[in-house]
């Protein structure tokens, strides 16, 4: 066992207790921190224009502000950028998060002073919580490598601007910084395919330990790393590989696919971050919920996914959330963010401690015909039939054919990338369809009142994905493709990649 593996264990353990201990006093902490929000934010002119002085309840806070996403708080967020101070949150941000959006263009999503422990202190929490689970801390003493966006930063009115995933590498304790790879210089690499080549040669000689990334480009990673050594496994290459952490995406769709491509079982630790902040992470190796980050910075308000687009949707805070209600999550943080909607879907497993599973998006849904039918559905229902079946997927995407040719009953269309193919695609079919039949009962009315037939299959040929994301300039990185759609924008450029 190396040094830095044998200091970091008490440490590890004295952080596990903290955890526990926070999870136990929840909805005290968020109590606490709504009260700390409202007394900073009186002194901006965010609080200023929504009366904070008169708001003493969530009651009080609800009649003031609106949920709004990205748009509606970007007159704030714009003098934000134009450098005006105490605008959204006192003084002027740290960075800037730099995302891109589907109707607001480019992003700014501000990280402060105050919001930088959110990001990086739960990090690096939840490792030490789970070294103190797994006593497994050797990863600290090889080799780590972070799948991410370039590091690269521009500067605006003296804030600096880049991708989270690059201000994460800026901000990696000196302790680590040996352990980093690839280096800075192929981290910069704007293309991803000759970024990947450079990482795969750097690292294919080192004690790599620890790999972090988008499951989909990892598997662009472990696919090149055998193709260079000519091996069977990633860890005939790399025998310490023990750790595998993993955030953004469903990892089940990827698990067999990642799982055969290492050649053995090794943990996986799953994170929730976002550029508004680093929302919950996995706190059990046994359980894949993952547990809430009630105690850093975010005020958490809930509304029903289902009641989202009402024009007044009921918000509840921590206490008053249900068991297995899918909810879309608002936050109110010390990086001036105020209602503001993160555009993801939740269901809670457990509310002692709180802990969810992330469902999709709000706005990726296929509601064509008022179904409704949501990302959690249509990852179990192929997941479930793809395991039973012995099927792997790569990946795959679902939209709506309203008006099919030959005047057709609509259906569902999934557009897969399948890595075997089914031995019977219309047995295949079928039993997808009836999984998420027993998961969405409008879905069922429609498919009984014949709305709907059952859905459509439509295989495309080895690499679609890639290539259709390499099309839109979001290769690698922490670019994902959306599961699903309520339009065929996506399925329109699909259509080109059958197989």
């Amino acid at each position: 066992m190396g040094i830095k593996s044998t200091l970091v264990k008490p440490l590890a353990r004295y952080t596990a207790g903290s955890i526990r201990k926070s999870a136990r006093n929840a909805v005290k902490h968020q109590e606490k921190i709504f009260e700390q929000l409202i007394k900073r934010g009186t002194n901006t002119a965010f609080g200023r224009d929504h009366d904070f002085p008169n708001i003493h309840t969530h009651e009080d806070y609800m009649q003031r502000v609106s949920v709004r996403d990205y748009e509606g708080l970007k007159t704030y967020f714009d003098r934000v950028k134009d450098g005006e101070s105490n605008v959204l949150w006192t003084d002027k941000p740290r960075y800037f998060a730099k995302t891109s959006g589907t109707t607001s263009g480019t992003k700014y999503i501000p990280i402060t002073k105050d919001s930088l422990p959110n990001h990086f202190g739960s990090a690096r929490n939840m490792t030490f919580n789970y070294i103190a689970e797994t006593n497994n801390a050797t990863f600290l003493d090889g080799k780590m490598i972070f799948l991410s966006g370039s590091p690269e930063m521009d500067m605006l009115h003296g804030i600096h601007v880049g991708r989270l995933s690059g201000i994460s590498n800026h901000l990696i304790p000196n302790w680590l910084k040996a352990n980093q790879m690839p280096t800075y210089t192929t981290n910069c690499i704007e293309d991803w395919e000759e970024k990947l080549d450079k990482i795969v040669e750097e690292t294919v000689q080192e004690d790599m330990r620890m790999i972090s990334g988008i499951p989909p480009w990892v598997v662009m990673y472990y696919e090149r790393l055998l193709d260079y050594t000519g091996k069977n496994h990633i860890i005939d290459i790399f025998p310490n590989f023990s750790l595998f952490v993993y955030g953004g995406v469903n990892f089940e769709p990827y698990r067999a696919k990642l799982e055969g491509m290492v050649g053995k079982k090794i943990d996986t630790l799953e994170t929730y971050p976002a550029s508004e902040g680093f929302i919950a992470f996995q706190n059990e190796q046994n359980d894949p919920a993952l547990l809430l980050n009630s105690n850093s910075g975010i005020f958490f308000e809930f509304v029903k996914a289902d009641e989202f687009f009402n024009e007044n949707p009921t918000r509840v805070s921590l206490r008053d959330v249900e068991v297995g209600v899918n909810y879309a999550v608002i936050i109110n943080s010390n990086a001036g963010l105020w209602g503001y909607n993160i555009g993801d879907t939740v269901r809670f497993t457990s509310t002692n401690p709180y802990k969810l599973l992330v469902t999709g998006r709000i706005k990726h849904f296929i509601s064509a015909f008022g179904e409704h039918v949501i990302g959690k559905e249509v990852e179990e229902a192929l997941m479930t039939v793809a395991n039973e079946e012995g099927v792997r997927i790569i990946e795959f995407t679902v939209a709506p054919q309203v008006n099919p040719p030959n005047s057709e009953t609509p259906y569902h269309e999934w557009f897969i990338e399948f890595d075997n193919m089914p031995d019977d695609l219309e047995k295949f079919a079928k039993k997808v369809d009836a999984h998420v039949v027993r998961q969405n009962t409008y879905y069922k009315d429609l498919i009984d009142g014949n709305i709907l037939q059952t859905l459509k299959i439509s295989p495309l040929r080895a690499g679609a994905f890639r290539d259709y994301m390499k099309s839109k300039g979001k290769l690698g990185g922490q670019n994902k493709v959306p599961r699903l759609s309520d339009n065929r924008d996506i399925a329109k450029v699909l259509e080109g990649f059958r197989g």
